[in-house]
């Protein structure tokens, strides 16, 4: 990127980095002002694009295939089931692509501002941290919102969504924090407790998926990491010490995570040969799975549309229960099956196919005593893992603030080789 002008860095370079290191901050206020900055930090780039008559930033291999992606997704909307909720998620899905590579962009440019970035989370780690404690320990945090039962909220109040903003953040925070800290500082051992109380909080937090996401980043980390293992173990095994002895003073916390979750998928009283009795996850996400697939049966090229299981779910052809409806079918892979069809399946199929490959070149590579991805990117491809994950419930694959999460990272994958090299 060149700048003419002060005036000219100050719109396409300032206001955007700035906007993006405030982000932690504002996906702690809900999606709308997370939302509001990755379409001005898209729209301000696109201004730059056709300003200096330059697209060349968008001449990607992984930027086509994401803008077909949006082509079948926008056409799928106008021919399929339409309606306007469907049309103006699809049209306006454009954004997250345009910012990943205006991200990525930018940190080509100066990446000095990916360290105020990594304080903006560490800052957002700690208020999160100290507030969720306190109201674990008070029953309300400091602003006398009072906790959901057992469950530790912190400032998303009555949205329980603490866990999935620790456990999402958190790989971008570790990799980051072998970037920027010196492991010697007395800073870098504060980070490591910070770590270690973040994974309690998530359990704390009651979020039975998120408490399984942050544990399956950190064995993804442990096992494809090269420096990592001593240091990611030893957090892991601390915090999990901690979380034992939490558990047998009070056990609310352990009795929703292990006990309700055993108690929901009904193993723990089935009897033998009555596998009709068992539940995936509860007896409600098997209704709606049920749901889904004889929703898929019907639909099977095309789906049913962008955002469309919520309006054919309680269809008496499809409905498999009295909880068998629901705005969205809580599976990544049965979403995009069900309302976009295997061509849209397909897309999500490459990505899972072209991600596997990958760590299995990295797992050769490793096995030669070399590296494929560094240390850095390995902490930042556990938050794809976590997003592609396919054998827990999951958010709407639609959904602005999980979008967000992730784009969040696609900048620092891209760029990641190169930003190490830049700072060491």
């Amino acid at each position: 990127m060149i700048f003419n002008s002060i005036t000219q860095k100050f719109i396409f370079f300032n206001i955007p980095t700035t906007l993006f290191s405030l982000l932690p901050f504002f996906l702690i206020t809900g999606p709308a002002l997370s939302d509001l900055t990755v379409s001005i930090i898209s729209l301000i780039f696109l201004i730059y694009c056709f300003t200096k008559k330059n697209f060349s930033y968008f001449n990607k291999n992984y930027f086509y295939f994401f803008l077909l992606f949006w082509f079948y997704l926008l056409f799928n909307s106008l021919i399929n089931n339409l309606n306007l909720d469907s049309v103006k998620i699809s049209f306006f899905y454009f954004r997250y692509g345009v910012f990943v590579i205006a991200i990525a962009t930018l940190i080509k440019v100066n990446n000095d501002f990916i360290k105020i970035f990594f304080y903006c989370i560490f800052f957002c780690f700690l208020i999160l941290i100290i507030d969720g404690f306190y109201q674990y320990f008070y029953g309300v945090n400091i602003f006398g919102w009072e906790r959901i039962g057992s469950r530790v909220s912190s400032f998303f109040g009555d949205e329980l969504i603490l866990g999935s903003y620790l456990s999402r953040i958190w790989p971008i925070f570790f990799g980051l924090s072998l970037l920027y800290l010196n492991k010697k500082s007395n800073l870098f051992i504060i980070v490591i407790l910070t770590f270690i109380l973040s994974e309690v909080l998530v359990f704390l937090s009651g979020e039975r998926t998120s408490f399984f996401y942050i544990n399956l980043s950190v064995i993804f980390i442990i096992f494809f990491s090269k420096k990592l293992f001593k240091l990611r173990l030893f957090i892991f095994l601390l915090s999990l010490s901690i979380i034992s002895f939490i558990s047998y003073f009070n056990s609310s916390a352990k009795e929703r995570i292990i006990d309700q979750t055993l108690n929901q998928t009904n193993i723990t009283s089935f009897k033998k040969s009555k596998f009709n009795n068992v539940y995936i996850f509860t007896k409600q996400h098997t209704e709606i799975y049920r749901t889904a697939y004889k929703m898929y049966l019907d639909n099977k090229l095309l789906g049913v549309g962008v955002k469309n299981f919520r309006n054919f779910c309680d269809n008496k052809n499809y409905t498999a229960g009295s909880m068998s409806c629901s705005t969205h079918p809580h599976n990544i892979f049965l979403q995009i099956l069900v309302e976009t069809g295997i061509i849209g399946f397909c897309f999500l199929f490459f990505v899972c196919l072209y991600f596997l490959r990958h760590l299995f070149l990295h797992l050769r590579f490793k096995l030669k005593n070399k590296q494929f991805f560094n240390d850095f990117e390995i902490c930042i491809l556990s938050v794809i893992l976590i997003y592609i994950w396919p054998f827990v419930p999951t958010g709407n694959v639609f959904n602005n603030w999980l979008n967000i999460v992730l784009c969040i990272s696609l900048p620092f994958l891209i760029s990641g080789k190169n930003l190490q090299k830049s700072i060491n």
